[in-house]
């Protein structure tokens, strides 16, 4: 199976050691993404909704520079470092 690899300018860097995302069997796999600013590679905001935005905003420009969008997304794993941040994660998530 042929595989393409994605990356972008206008989302976070990934670490050396995988990529944004991969291009195989007519899917796009996006990697783990933190709430990183594309340029300075800080962390955006101080709320989980801040970060969650930023988590989003990084993961659509992945997409987009692979021809695709959130539209699209059929499934995602979700991490939080702590459970109590789920609401406001998910009530920015369902913008």
């Amino acid at each position: 199976m042929a595989r393409e690899i994605i990356s972008t300018d206008n989302a976070a860097k990934s670490p050396p050691t995988y990529s944004q995302a991969v291009r195989a069997g007519g899917f796009i796999f996006v990697s783990g993404t933190a709430p990183q600013d594309p340029s300075s590679g800080a962390i955006v905001g101080t709320t989980i909704q801040e970060q969650t935005r930023q988590c989003l905003k990084n993961i659509a420009a992945i997409l987009e520079s692979a021809g695709s969008s959130l539209h699209k997304v059929v499934s995602a794993t979700v991490v939080l470092a702590d459970e109590d941040d789920f609401s406001g994660m998910n009530e920015e998530w369902l913008r």
